[in-house]
């Protein structure tokens, strides 16, 4: 057996990292926590003590410059010793440390090349500063090189905003809560770190802006970032409100309707009084006329002041509804903002206004897919200066694995155009915010009286000119 000792005393985050991490493990650290040593300590260590044939183990940086900057000095310095009797061979051109008495590797990775991990296998691999690769790195590349070793794998990163980091943390505490004993998850803010002294602590905080200290050196994931529409802080406290009958009973009901478009999209139909959104009704493998019969249920038995849909995939629901005496009202997404001066189209200003709602107390449901629907699209400014919303199909691009953002754009038609309440409810059957509706509101029968309808057809053809 061969022995090999190299001058290693970790830090006691470093130590319990190492002795905690499971298969699948994410590492949240503030900036110069020692977050490489680490993961080079990691891999060398199971490149040295590996039994099986030609063991691999990579870590990955976002650029293989960036590994060559940021790891392979660091690397060959730790190996040095095992250079002079033997135990180690080093290769500059493959940026590799080969292990001779097993032919274990420990080979350096960037993930702007992800096809020079194509086709190996991982024992183990680290993948650092997560936030700034590409999803596909990970889901097309390097956990295919892990299934066939049953690899391991370290997610370590510093808190940015919405992205992967972010994706692969929130997913491993949810693993962690359901009991998966396959995933862990740890994070140290600087103060619990010992990596900084207290004196650059001090200027550090003085010298960075206030959410660049939280994100990166409190890894605070709900600091919002400069072009995130929404913050995750402020979708977490609207799902924390709960408002009483009494607060919303004077205030209009909106039903928002999003279809299916294709693939794994849901059909959604989200109803809002006020500033309380009910939970949502998320439909998959429906044809349009089987959501519109589930539309116009909604309608008749809840009664809303408007329904908006979405113009787009829902033109087969909008045309059934209307056949069957309801009035709803559509909404193009991608049409005229109502102020276009604003907003470059009419997704980016309905946001907006679902932005303003929650700020102002909307309160949502207890849904974690939701919270992360609404803190993931970012936003810019065309060349005309109108606030423009990222699309759907550049949020699949940037995160596959979030999906499409169905319920939040539903909501998002709650705020298409401003609504006024048509009567007053007399009773108190009002459900809380995240409660699944058991009771329905039941009005009295004075409210059923006909009234001017300003949605009607008539009055939408007269706005379009027709």
């Amino acid at each position: 057996m061969v022995t090999v000792s190299l001058d290693y005393r970790p830090r006691e985050w470093q130590l319990i990292a190492h002795t905690e991490r499971r298969r699948f493990t994410v590492l949240v650290l503030h900036r110069r926590a020692g977050k490489t040593e680490w993961a080079l300590r990691e891999l060398l260590n199971g490149a040295l003590q590996c039994t099986r044939p030609l063991g691999m183990f990579g870590y990955v940086a976002p650029l293989r410059k960036q590994a060559k900057i940021i790891a392979w000095a660091r690397l060959k310095q730790i190996v040095a010793p095992l250079l002079h009797t033997g135990h180690v061979e080093i290769s500059e051109s493959d940026l590799a440390v080969k292990v001779m008495h097993n032919n274990a590797s420990v080979m350096l990775f960037g993930a702007d090349n992800p096809d020079s991990m194509r086709g190996l296998h991982f024992d183990d691999v680290v993948l650092d500063e997560v936030a700034q690769m590409k999803p596909e790195t990970w889901d097309e590349v390097v956990f295919p090189a892990l299934t066939d070793r049953q690899g391991w794998a370290v997610f370590i990163g510093t808190v940015k905003k919405v992205d992967l980091f972010s994706q692969v943390y929130y997913r491993g505490l949810a693993r962690m809560a359901a009991g998966d004993t396959n995933w862990w998850v740890g994070l140290w803010v600087v103060h619990q770190t010992n990596a900084l002294l207290p004196s650059e602590i001090a200027l550090a905080e003085a010298s960075m802006s206030e959410k660049a200290w939280a994100r990166e050196m409190l890894c605070d994931f709900t600091v919002q970032g400069d072009d995130q529409l929404i913050g995750l802080a402020d979708v977490m406290a609207a799902a924390q409100r709960v408002y009483t009958p009494a607060d919303l009973i004077h205030t209009p009901r909106v039903i928002g309707v999003d279809p299916a478009r294709f693939g794994d999209d849901r059909s959604v139909i989200v109803k809002r009084q006020g500033l309380g959104m009910l939970t949502p009704i998320v439909l998959r493998d429906v044809d349009q006329m089987d959501l519109a019969a589930r539309v116009a249920f909604e309608m008749q038995d809840w009664t809303p002041d408007a329904t908006f849909i979405d113009a787009g995939m829902g033109a087969g629901v909008i045309d059934r509804l209307r056949q069957m005496g309801y009035d709803p009202i559509e909404v193009p997404f991608g049409g005229v903002a109502l102020k276009p001066a604003r907003f470059a189209n009419r997704r980016s200003e309905m946001w907006w206004g679902m932005r303003e709602w929650l700020i102002a107390g909307g309160a949502l449901p207890r849904d974690l897919s939701l919270q992360q629907e609404l803190a993931t699209p970012t936003y810019s400014f065309t060349t005309k200066g109108q606030i423009e919303l990222e699309s759907k199909d550049d949020i699949r691009k940037r995160l596959p694995d979030a999906g499409s953002p169905d319920i939040a754009d539903a909501l998002a038609l709650t705020f298409a155009a401003p609504v006024v309440p048509r009567r007053h409810i007399a009773d108190t059957a009002w459900p809380r915010p995240g409660v699944p509706l058991g009771e329905r509101w039941r009005e009295p029968q004075a409210a059923q009286r006909k009234e001017w309808n300003p949605y009607s057809k008539r009055e939408q053809s007269r706005r379009r000119g027709r």
